[in-house]
């Protein structure tokens, strides 16, 4: 018997039709709140029932959601938090989840199926073995190192993908398309790289065979989500929903792939995806403008211990800084993007972090910078200063990633650690506090541009500031008020 809320809409197909056709590793919020969500909306329509997904996971944590999802017969529950109402849905897209186990033997007998032509992953952006000094595959990771001496027993999603494409090279099946969904620039690319290059270092024939014969189309995916915690519970609840893993998210969802899936794929350009050889130009948009915003007014924030995002978004100082650093130092730098205004869109982003319904913290976008600066701020300021442009804001920013990293507030609270490389982190922060440019030494973020004589006296300028009169402070500066 159905006891939910009227107000939670409910699969309109017979989901005891739906056939497995994706693979999909790493079953976040984000992926439950995303490519699921448009591959429901397309079964709403009675289309691509054979195209559900099985989920999969190669970590530990994995089993847990696989309890939870397993428990409600899969079934996600997403609200999303619109400032005019909250809405409830169930999304039924996933019919199975596949059992988390040593060697994932589960997850590469399912891959090794016919019908499975997509294997897509949202592993986070960290999870790609990318080396920090170099941005390319690292083949040292000792995750890598063990798969490359045991491919029959991976432990890396990677790993467990080459197990299955040989499978399927063997009996003459033709292989699936692997559809990387995470927030990294060129991310097939990415993918494809580690695919391959963990390949290489135990059958480098096996390695040519992939490269020529397996597509990893790039993609660009938009949508907050944040982290399930008990307000998102407490929430599901008030829909009548008993879930331990509902996933709370913005109305806005985009997703641009490049049309590259020679196994097929659904037809997602009806429930709104845009199919495009330019995926690039999208994607340099929103990582600058989105992803970049999102840094822009994290450490700031951090700094004056402002909880949530539309907190800070109702800060003069901090919409203050957003505004005039992303109009004069980053959207000049971003390049054409079909069919879309660069200033209509930043408008478009400066709401969607103004949304008070989501509950985005603060602390969760100060999270990992030493992996996200040299993404989603970096580029930015190589361009203006190749151009000869303005700096001071993008050199602001550095310095408030960079006191921030010192471990306290401007009050003296204490940050908790909040980066994978904290410790190393906040030893050379408080070094900074007394030569700036040991900052702007780490390769792994700046790489060559430490030696650049406009940068040094900006960003020393301002972290001096910062120190010395405090982020309110050095905010009015920049502003001029």
């Amino acid at each position: 018997m159905n006891t939910h809320a009227p107000t939670v809409a409910e699969p309109t197909y017979d989901r005891r039709r739906l056939t497995p056709g994706i693979v999909h590793i790493g079953l976040g919020n984000f992926h439950r709140a995303h490519m699921a969500v448009y591959l429901d909306d397309l079964m709403n329509m009675g289309e691509a029932l054979d195209w559900a997904i099985l989920g999969a996971g190669v970590r530990e944590g994995d089993a847990r959601m696989r309890e939870a999802l397993l428990a409600q017969d899969c079934l996600s529950t997403v609200i999303e938090l619109d400032p005019t109402g909250k809405r409830a849905r169930r999304v039924g897209a996933m019919i199975d989840f596949l059992p988390v186990q040593a060697g994932n033997a589960a997850l590469i007998a399912a891959m090794a199926k016919p019908q499975i032509r997509i294997v897509s992953l949202t592993v986070t952006e960290g999870g790609y073995f990318i080396a920090a000094a170099t941005g390319a595959f690292d083949p040292t990771a000792p995750d890598i190192a063990h798969d490359a001496s045991h491919p029959g027993a991976p432990v890396t999603a990677f790993g467990a993908i080459l197990a299955a494409l040989r499978l399927r090279r063997e009996a003459g099946i033709a292989p699936f398309t692997v559809m990387s969904c995470d927030n990294l620039p060129g991310n097939g690319h990415v993918t494809q790289a580690a695919v391959v290059g963990l390949a290489r270092l135990s059958d480098p024939d096996f390695a040519d065979w992939v490269l020529a014969n397996v597509a990893f189309p790039n993609g660009m995916v938009d949508r907050i989500t944040p982290a399930t915690g008990p307000h998102e519970r407490a929430l599901a609840a008030r829909f009548g929903l008993d879930d331990p893993v509902p996933v709370t998210c913005e109305p806005f969802r985009q997703w641009v792939v490049e049309d590259h899936f020679p196994a097929g794929r659904p037809a997602w350009e009806k429930v709104g995806v845009t199919f495009t050889p330019h995926v690039h130009a999208y994607e340099a948009m929103k990582i600058r403008i989105l992803n970049g915003g999102h840094a822009i007014i994290a450490y700031p924030g951090g700094l004056m211990e402002i909880e949530y995002v539309h907190e800070a978004m109702r800060h003069p100082l901090i919409t203050g800084l957003l505004d005039k650093v992303e109009r004069e130092e980053v959207i000049p730098y971003v390049a054409p993007v079909p069919d879309t205004d660069l200033g209509q869109y930043y408008d478009t982003i400066r709401e969607r972090f103004s949304n008070p319904e989501v509950a985005d913290t603060e602390r969760r976008l100060c999270l990992d910078g030493s992996n996200r600066q040299p993404k989603f701020i970096v580029p930015s300021l190589r361009d203006a200063l190749a151009a000869d442009g303005v700096i001071d804001g993008l050199c602001l920013v550095s310095a408030l990633w960079c006191r921030y990293c010192a471990g306290t507030t401007d009050s003296g609270a204490v940050i908790a650690p909040n980066d994978p490389n904290w410790d190393a982190l906040q030893a050379l922060a408080l070094q900074a506090r007394q030569s700036p440019a040991v900052w702007l030494g780490m390769a792994s973020v700046y790489g060559d541009l430490d030696h650049n004589s406009r940068l040094q006296d900006r960003f020393a300028h301002w972290l001096n500031m910062l120190w010395a009169e405090g982020t309110e402070a050095t905010l009015r500066t920049y502003l001029g008020s």
